[in-house]
Formats: C-alpha cells, sequence, structure tokens
C-alpha cells in the first residue's frame, strides 16, 4: 500500500514517444512537491551560509586573541628579562667596584642581554667602557670623613656653664676653625 500524498518515484515511461525529436523526461515528482523541496534547501544552505560565516568570525576572534596574548606575554618576558638584567649588573657593578649604583641608570645597557642559563652577556664589557668614559664612578667608596682621631683621657669637656669668658672665647674659636 502506498500513501496517496507521496508521488511515485518511478511513474510508467509514455508508449510512444513522439517523432522527430528525443523524448521528453518523464515528469517524476508534481511542482509543489519539487517547490517544497527547493524551499527546503534554501533554508539549509542559508543555515549552513550562517554557521560558515560565524565560523570565519569565531576563527578571526581566535587569531586577534592569540595575537594580543602572544604580545602580552612578550611585553611580560621582556620586562621580567630586563628585571634580571638590572639585578645581575647591579652585583656586576659592586665586582668592578662601581661607587655609586646610580650610575647603573645612565649607562647604555642595550649591548647587554640575558642569556638561556640566566646569566648576563656583556656586563663585563659595559663596565670596562664605562671606567674608560667615566674613571670616577669606580674606587673605594669613602663614607666616613676623615678626622683627627680622639685624644685619649678625659672625654668629656667643660659645659660653657663652668667655662670663663676666656676659656668659652677659645673653644668657640678653636670649634669654628676645625670645622
Amino acid at each position: 500500500m502506498s500513501d496517496p500524498a507521496t508521488p511515485p518515484l518511478n511513474p510508467p515511461a509514455p508508449a510512444n514517444p513522439p517523432a522527430g525529436g528525443p523524448a521528453p523526461e518523464p515528469q517524476t515528482f508534481s511542482a509543489e512537491y519539487v517547490r517544497e523541496l527547493r524551499a527546503e534547501n534554501k533554508s539549509w544552505r542559508l543555515k549552513a551560509q550562517e554557521h560558515e560565516t560565524a565560523a570565519t568570525a569565531a576563527a578571526e576572534a581566535a587569531k586577534k586573541a592569540k595575537e594580543e596574548a602572544d604580545g602580552t606575554i612578550s611585553a611580560a618576558q621582556k620586562a621580567a628579562n630586563d628585571r634580571i638584567i638590572r639585578a645581575e649588573l647591579k652585583a656586576e657593578a659592586l665586582k668592578a667596584g662601581l661607587v655609586d649604583l646610580d650610575a647603573l641608570k645612565l649607562a647604555d645597557l642595550s649591548k647587554v642581554t640575558l642569556k638561556d642559563d640566566g646569566t648576563v652577556d656583556g656586563a663585563e664589557a659595559l663596565f670596562a667602557d664605562l671606567k674608560k668614559a667615566k674613571p670616577y664612578l669606580f674606587g673605594a667608596a669613602n663614607t666616613s670623613t676623615p678626622g683627627n682621631p680622639p685624644k685619649p683621657g678625659n672625654q668629656q669637656g667643660k659645659s660653657v656653664k663652668e667655662m670663663t669668658k676666656a676659656e668659652y672665647e677659645a673653644a668657640r674659636r678653636q670649634a669654628i676653625q676645625g670645622a
């Protein structure tokens, strides 16, 4: 038994083809059924195009996000390497005899690089060039002021109340000359 709404798949061929040309194609499906199929095909094509457009947009967004992430990673890596270089240069500066570590801010650090093992390459050459250009930055740091050692004996002096006017004037002159 067949459903009356479903058209036959293989209709019978005409018995006598017309003379003088090829036989016309037999009409397999009704026109209404063909229109329905074409409308359904159109809706599927439109959905496929929408999905393809969405996939392309998602791929572009993923590519952009990856580029941004790579940029952020490289900036963070550079900042970390710069911090490591500065820390290593401080240690090298002390070995080279740099008096003031603030002088590192003035040095050209473009030739100094960080090796894969974490050591700094070019530090020795940097400090050698810096010693030639600015030798006053290197040497022993002297933080104490030179002066006479205290005299042995009573280190306690007289208070001003106990001094005579002449003693006070002499102490005052000596303090002014010594300062």
